[in-house]
Parts: C-alpha cells; structure tokens; sequence
C-alpha cells in the first residue's frame, strides 16, 4: 500500500493519477496529523513531495520523512535525495566528500577569515545564502568591495530568507513576458509590507557566508534529473543582462542541446549517493568541463513534460515522451 501526502501541488497530483489508472493500491493521508505514524501502519510506501517555501512543511517535513526512512518504510524524498534539500552550504561538503565536480565554493564561519579570503581572491564571486531556489538569493560580487561588503552582513545584521525588492523585480520581470499576471505584480508589492510566513520561520540568515566561484561565458545552465536509472534534461537561457539562468523561463529541450558528459555525470553521482530522485545544474568551466552547481530533489512539473525523449544509465538515448512522476511510483514500489 501507498500512502499519499493529500496535496493538489507538485508531483501529488499526477502519482494520484497513476495509481488510480494502473489500479495500484494506495490511500491519502495528511502528513499534518498528529497520529500520521499510526496511520501509515499499513503501508510501505509514504510518498510527500514538501516544499520550502510551505511553512508547515518547513518545520517537520524532513524529520518525518527520515524518521520512517530509519523505521524501515520506504519514503520519497527519503534522507539520500532529502537531508541537503534547499541547503546549498550542505551539498559543498556532500559534493566535495564524494569528490564530484563540483564549481570550486567557498564557506566561512568568522567574519576575520571571510575577509582575509577576500583580500586575497579573484572577483566576481557569487555569493549565496544557503536556501532559495529559481535564483533567489543569488548575488555578484564584482569586486573585494562588494564581498567585503556583503561578509560585513553576513556576521552583522544579517540577511532575510526573503528580499521584498528582488522578489518584485523578478514578477514584473515576468509580467513583461507575459509569464503572470498583473495580480500577482500587486501581491509582490504587498510583500514589502507583510513577509511571506516561510520567511519569518526561517528567520535571518546569519553568522556564516557562502561563495562560489564565478564561471564567465555561459549563457545557459543544464539541467539533468536522474531517477532510478533513467535521466532527462533541458536548458535554461541566462535572464537578459544577467548571469542567472534557473528560473528565466526560457529552456529549450533538444537532444542536440546537451553535452552527454553532463549526464554521465550525474548518473555517477546519483550512484555514488545512492540517490532515488536528484536533478543537478551544470555550467560550464574555460576548459568546457561540466561542473555541478547545486542539486535538488524536487523540480517543477509542467515545464519537463516538453521533453523529447530520456537517457538510460549507458547513455542510450530514448525518443518520445514520459511522465517522470510515474517512475519514481515504480521504482518505489520495485523496492517493496
């Protein structure tokens, strides 16, 4: 038996619908509930695809989660594909332990060693706060000043989860492409005055500061999700007068588009992480080399379903389409 988080967002939907149309038994259940463990007795599957940005999943999610995953149940996302979750100071040190290649990244815990560090670099930098995803969060600093700047922060007043600015810059921004509406402009200018309760559960992000190096001349990222044995991918074009691509909206899918060393990639590192579900981004170093920028277990819905086709774990390419919501129900249950 399968057991469903009961939610209308992100892959719920569609592994509702397949367990329906291939009449695999399974209930749904509200990960909320006090008795969830009492629940879930009779089941060995618990499947709940939680968000950052939900306040409610943001507190208990991963603990219930692992705490099955240490039980014997079988979980998605369990603690290989879920523990570094929206953590990108945790995927440094996972990447670096595995010896994946990573873009070269840096972490500092006192504001005297970040500083010393600056004096003696090459700029830009991209300076991250740990969580965040569709390039939120993400700053350039061209030069000592800026970064000096920003570790002053860092071990000082600190920085909100959530940027009121940034956020309503990036809906007008896709208002003007005509990727929202007006309405959801208004509710960005509402966010200056009322923070977003995710944020304020989070709280100030502080005491630490993260760094990656800078990697010039790309104008797209990739993007390959591996689960189980199986991977696909798609390209996102940089944001105009910018150098972020993950949330710019503009991808394209081709075969033709992607460097198969990307994938190779990131099967390894799936295996070398015993991962079920991971999707990793990828630049591209001066020397052409594939490097992982940061991984995630979770990825949009809609935008994958353009895909023409996915790689298997020798690189044999498979034409036509898929719904990758529905292989990790099998390969969950191929666990059973």
């Amino acid at each position: 038996m399968i057991a469903i988080h009961n939610s209308k967002t992100g892959f719920h939907p569609r592994w509702i619908s397949y367990c329906k149309r291939k009449n695999i038994p399974y209930k749904l259940v509200s990960c909320y509930d006090n008795d969830i463990i009492n629940q879930l007795k009779d089941c060995d599957i618990l499947m709940w695809h939680h968000n950052h940005l939900n306040p409610k999943d943001l507190i208990f999610a991963k603990q219930l989660l692992f705490s099955l995953d240490q039980s014997g149940k079988i979980v998605f996302p369990n603690f290989n594909d879920g523990w570094h979750f929206d953590d990108k100071v945790g995927q440094k040190y996972l990447l670096e332990a595995i010896d994946a290649p990573l873009v070269p990244s840096h972490t500092f815990y006192s504001k005297k060693e970040a500083i010393l560090w600056a004096n003696n670099t090459s700029f830009p930098k991209v300076f991250k706060l740990r969580g965040g995803a569709g390039s939120v969060n993400v700053k350039l600093a061209k030069t000592k000043q800026d970064a000096i700047h920003l570790i002053n922060k860092a071990f000082g007043s600190g920085f909100s989860y959530y940027d009121p600015k940034v956020n309503f810059i990036e809906r007008w921004r896709k208002y003007k492409l005509g990727k929202t509406n007006f309405y959801d402009v208004i509710k960005g200018g509402l966010r200056f005055f009322k923070k977003p309760k995710f944020s304020i559960i989070n709280g100030k992000e502080i005491g630490y500061i993260y760094f990656q190096d800078f990697i010039p001349n790309n104008t797209f990222d990739i993007r390959v999700i591996v689960i189980g044995k199986k991977a696909f991918a798609l390209k996102r074009m940089v944001r105009e007068g910018d150098f972020k691509a993950s949330g710019s909206g503009n991808m394209q899918f081709a075969k033709e588009e992607f460097d198969e060393r990307a994938i190779e990639i990131a099967f390894e590192t799936s295996r070398k992480l015993k991962a079920q579900c991971l999707a990793y981004d990828f630049v591209f170093d001066e020397n052409n080399k594939p490097l992982i920028v940061e991984i995630s277990f979770g990825f949009a819905v809609e935008a994958y379903d353009t895909c023409p086709g996915y790689w298997d774990e020798s690189i044999n390419w498979y034409k036509g389409k898929f719904n990758p919501q529905e292989w990790i129900v099998d390969d969950l249950i191929n666990k059973i």
